[in-house]
């Protein structure tokens, strides 16, 4: 399992764990349509490969199982809270995919370094930078993303994720659930060339970042840009667009 291995045997597992993901996610795709209409914008600005991460909203369940079966060309690998991999069923299919855990309100170096070597890898991670589920819109974001995309030179693609908040009751009612998923304006973080970032810049790197994932939301969604809500007052003095 994940949590067992050694991070660069993880990396070095990738390989494996592609192999599987090619297998799984015709099948993953099929049971997300069968279960689910989703909307897809800006795929475009979704890069092909290099190192990458996708910043998104979390505000159900469903936000990282959507917005992985939105992208046809490349895998998503995602952080799982440790609880998740003492589920039996759920602990076997994150292992298979290759997603990983992280110990949720503690500070986890390990995850932190396996996030940034996954990156500098190649690979495709997918990031609540909120840390957890807001459903009543946007919370000030945690500067770990912030960290690790500086570590990485990773590209930022800021993900919203929309109108998918009643997805139980449309399951119980045999209705397929809805969500619509918008990739923004993709950007890196700005270092100045500075190889360790003071904690005050990533904190205004991450709230600048958070302003975009607002201005992704679309306008028919602007209750979920909660504590971003006023975009007009986001800057982009630490970020760099690509």
């Amino acid at each position: 399992m994940a949590n067992e291995m050694s991070i660069e045997e993880f990396i070095a597992r990738q390989g494996d764990f592609e192999k599987n993901r090619r297998l799984m996610y015709p099948l993953f795709r099929a049971l997300m349509s069968l279960i689910s209409h989703v909307e897809v914008e800006g795929l475009h600005n979704v890069p092909r490969d290099g190192v990458t991460s996708l910043m998104i909203n979390h505000v159900s369940f469903l936000d990282p199982l959507v917005v992985t079966a939105s992208i046809p060309f490349r895998h998503t690998i995602s952080l799982s809270k440790a609880e998740n991999f003492r589920i039996p069923l759920m602990s076997w299919l994150l292992a298979k995919w290759g997603n990983y855990p992280i110990n949720r309100g503690e500070y986890d170096r390990k995850a932190l370094l396996q996030t940034i070597a996954l990156m500098k890898s190649g690979q495709l991670l997918l990031m609540a930078p909120e840390g957890t589920r807001r459903a009543e819109g946007l919370q000030p974001g945690k500067d770990g993303l912030a960290y690790v995309a500086t570590k990485a030179d990773a590209v930022i693609v800021p993900t919203a994720i929309c109108g998918g908040e009643d997805w139980k009751d449309r399951i119980k009612r045999l209705r397929r659930a809805y969500a619509k998923v918008v990739f923004g304006r993709p950007f890196r973080f700005r270092t100045d060339g500075q190889k360790r970032i003071p904690r005050p810049e990533l904190a205004q790197m991450i709230n600048e970042a958070m302003f975009q994932l607002a201005i992704t939301i679309p306008d028919e969604y602007a209750h979920l840009r909660g504590h971003y809500s006023d975009v007009d007052n986001a800057t982009t003095h630490r970020l760099e667009f690509v």
